[in-house]
């Protein structure tokens, strides 16, 4: 008993000690006797998050932060409103979508509040002072703080004055003359609202461009997009009957009441390729002998938009015949134009009396053509007078049968 008793003393004086210290002020924070941590009654203060500012000439509007810090014990009500702005400027204090003027601020937080400025459309360089004046409902504290925008002469390059954009992956199509090219454009609305945009477009004379929803057949002359939002639009191109080969522009434009953007496209006609293949007279028939030449003449017409180039000619015929063409090939022939090709044909030496068909294929680039022609096979004039012999003998063969029968 008489050992333990210092060591009980010595534990109970050290458990005292840790008491004493944990109560000491400023040990574990500035607390009062109840252990709130002390703060004074009340205590509110004001801060602008830039209480200068300068923003480049062609801006619509300024906002910023409006910042309460509660330092006291009790809640706060303040009242705020904006005691000075310069002649012509719109100015307000607003939350997320509404204008406030008051904000209830507990105690021990933050608030904060949004100042808005918004500038004049003729605006000119400059500095423009503000100030928010802010109390609370007693007016025991009231708070005051300035503002300056400074408007510089220099545009600002980053931003998209339009509010609208209008891209395209494919501005240039190329086709033939009888084609439709339809283009496929992206509009991308900026604007924060929803908006109708006019669509228009300019193109050569006598073509036909029209607007169409994506994926759709119909028609359309407007489009409505919601804010921030961006839509699909086709436009179909087709050229005026009969246009040459080059390239032509197309310049497609949207628009609205706060925003207009504009795109130019580019349609690239290759041209149309076509063919009429036909005789002077109309008559597609001959009249030949075995074995000898005979002519006949036909016509080639470019029909199409295009140069029609390295034509060539195919012959279809009977057994053992020949056929030639004056000239062999033509090189080209121009939109519009014709050319005469003449065509020789040969019936085989030993061909039966009759009618035959030859035909010939006429190729050009990208387009080809066939005519075919009855050709009648005539015995030749030895033939007939041979004929005419053999009739002649058999009739002097009769006559002397029938004498020398008679005389018996």
């Amino acid at each position: 008993m008489y050992c333990k008793r210092p060591i009980q003393i010595y534990i109970l004086l050290l458990m005292a000690l840790m008491l004493i210290f944990l109560q000491w002020p400023g040990v574990v924070g500035a607390k009062d006797a109840g252990g709130v941590e002390k703060r004074p009654a009340r205590l509110i203060t004001m801060a602008v998050e830039y209480p200068g500012i300068q923003i480049a000439k062609g801006e619509d509007e300024v906002s910023m932060d409006v910042i309460f810090h509660n330092k006291g014990k009790s809640d706060e009500n303040v009242s705020i409103w904006v005691e000075e702005k310069p002649e012509g400027w719109n100015a307000r204090i607003k939350t997320y979508r509404y204008s406030v003027t008051g904000i209830h601020v507990p105690s021990g937080e933050d608030k904060s509040l949004t100042f808005e400025a918004g500038l004049p459309k003729d605006v000119k360089p400059g500095d423009y002072r503000f100030r928010i004046d802010a109390k609370t409902l007693d007016g025991r504290f009231k708070m005051s703080q300035p503002v300056t925008i400074t408007v510089s002469d220099e545009e600002d390059r980053s931003k998209e004055p339009k509010g609208v954009k209008l891209t395209t992956s494919y501005p240039v199509i190329r086709g033939p003359s009888d084609a439709t090219f339809e283009f496929s454009l992206e509009v991308d609305s900026k604007l924060d609202e929803d908006a109708v945009f006019d669509l228009m477009a300019k193109g050569p004379q006598g073509w036909d461009v029209n607007f169409k929803p994506a994926y759709e057949t119909k028609y359309i002359s407007s489009l409505r997009i919601k804010g921030n939002q961006s839509t699909s639009v086709a436009v179909e191109v087709k050229p005026a009957m009969g246009a040459a080969a080059g390239e032509y522009p197309i310049n497609v434009r949207v628009s609205s009441n706060n925003a207009n953007a504009e795109a130019n496209l580019t349609v690239i006609l290759t041209g149309t390729y076509g063919i009429e293949l036909g005789t002077p007279d109309g008559l597609l028939s001959l009249n030949a002998k075995q074995g000898k030449p005979s002519n006949v003449s036909f016509y080639i017409k470019n029909t199409g938009s295009a140069k029609n180039s390295g034509i060539k000619f195919l012959s279809f015929k009977p057994e053992n015949w020949k056929v030639e063409f004056r000239p062999e090939q033509i090189d080209a022939i121009e939109p519009g134009d014709l050319k005469q090709v003449e065509m020789i044909i040969t019936p085989y030496e030993d061909a039966l009396v009759g009618d035959y068909s030859v035909g010939v294929k006429v190729e050009g680039e990208k387009t080809a053509k066939t005519l075919e022609f009855r050709t009648t096979v005539k015995a030749s004039a030895a033939w007939g007078w041979v004929g005419i012999g053999i009739i002649v003998f058999v009739i002097a063969g009769l006559f002397g049968l029938f004498r020398w029968l008679g005389r018996r």
